[in-house]
C-alpha cells in the first residue's frame, strides 16, 4: 500500500490532497508574479500580465490563458476592496505523483492572494540600510520563478543585519540587484542600473523608475557597478513592487553622501506618483 505522513496522521496516498502533489511545492516548478493598487485601482497590470506570458512560456508551462487570469485578478480584488493592496498570484505546471519529467496533458494550478499593504512613510523618508552578499541564484533570473532560497537566505541575513535589503554580488565582484529589489546609483545627473541580462530581473518598478528619471532629464546608464563604486555614489536607492522607490543611506558599513536621502531620489519619487496616481 501507498502511504503519505501529514504531520502524525497516516493516510492512503490516494487520499492525499492534490495541494501536497503540486510541482511547486516539491520542485518550485512554477512562476509568480506581485502587482500592487493605488487608491483601488490596479498599477501596470497589462506588463505584469506579459511577463507572466513570457515566464510561463520560458519553462514550458502551457494551457494558461492570461485573458482568463487577468479576470480572476479583477473578481478577487473587487471582492477583497483593499486600497492599496498586494496581489501575489502563481501558477505551477500541476499536480502529480513525484517525478522529475511531467506528462504534457497536466494541468497547470493557479493560486491568489490580497493582502493589504503595510505604511512605509518611515523607511522612504528616512532612508534604509543595505548589505552585500553572493549571489547565488541560479541563471535564468529574469524568469520570476518559485526557486527563492537564494533570495530568502540572502533577505534573512540582511535581517539578522539590521539591513532592509541584501545587494547580490556576482562572482565577478559586480552587482547585480538586491534580493528582491532593483539597485539604482546616482552620479551627478547620472542615474546607473544594472543592465537587463538572464541574471537579472526584467522589473516592471525598473522600466518607471528609468521613465520617471528621464522626465526629470537624468541620463540613463546601464551597466554594471563594483560595490567599491557604489559606495562612491552621491545617492542610492532600491525598487521594488510593493514600496516603489525607497532611499538608501548606508551601504554595508559605509554612510552615504550624508546620510539622509537625497535631492535626486525625491525628485524621481515625486515624478513616479504620477503615473501611479
Amino acid at each position: 500500500m501507498q502511504l503519505a505522513m501529514l504531520e502524525d496522521e497516516i493516510l492512503p496516498f490516494d487520499k492525499l490532497d492534490n495541494i501536497y502533489l503540486d510541482r511547486g511545492f516539491y520542485f518550485g516548478d512554477g512562476v509568480y508574479e506581485v502587482v500592487r493598487s493605488y487608491s483601488g485601482k490596479i498599477f501596470a497590470i497589462e506588463e505584469h500580465l506579459e511577463r507572466l506570458k513570457r515566464n510561463l512560456s520560458e519553462i514550458n508551462i502551457t494551457g494558461v490563458d492570461i485573458n482568463t487570469i487577468h479576470s480572476k485578478i479583477n473578481t478577487a480584488f473587487e471582492q477583497a476592496s483593499i486600497s492599496n493592496a498586494k496581489i501575489y498570484l502563481q501558477i505551477t505546471r500541476g499536480s502529480a505523483a513525484r517525478n522529475h519529467t511531467w506528462e504534457p496533458a497536466i494541468k497547470p494550478n493557479f493560486f491568489m492572494t490580497i493582502t493589504e499593504l503595510p505604511d512605509d512613510k518611515i523607511d522612504k523618508k528616512q532612508g534604509v540600510a543595505v548589505v552585500t552578499c553572493p549571489d547565488l541564484r541560479w541563471k535564468r533570473c529574469d524568469i520570476k520563478s518559485l526557486n527563492l532560497l537564494p533570495n530568502v537566505l540572502a533577505r534573512q541575513y540582511a535581517a539578522e543585519k539590521g539591513c532592509a535589503e541584501a545587494i547580490l554580488i556576482n562572482d565577478d565582484g559586480l552587482i547585480t540587484e538586491g534580493a528582491a529589489s532593483t539597485f539604482f546609483a546616482l552620479f551627478g545627473k547620472t542615474l546607473q542600473t544594472t543592465p537587463l541580462t538572464e541574471n537579472v530581473l526584467p522589473s516592471i518598478t525598473r522600466k518607471y523608475v528609468l521613465k520617471a528619471a528621464q522626465n526629470i532629464d537624468l541620463t540613463i546608464k546601464e551597466d554594471y557597478l563594483t560595490p567599491q563604486k557604489a559606495i562612491q555614489a552621491e545617492e542610492l536607492f532600491i525598487a521594488v513592487t510593493t514600496k516603489d522607490i525607497v532611499p538608501v543611506i548606508k551601504f554595508d558599513d559605509h554612510i552615504i553622501s550624508d546620510g539622509k536621502p537625497g535631492k535626486s531620489t525625491k525628485s524621481i519619487m515625486d515624478e513616479f506618483l504620477t503615473f501611479t496616481h
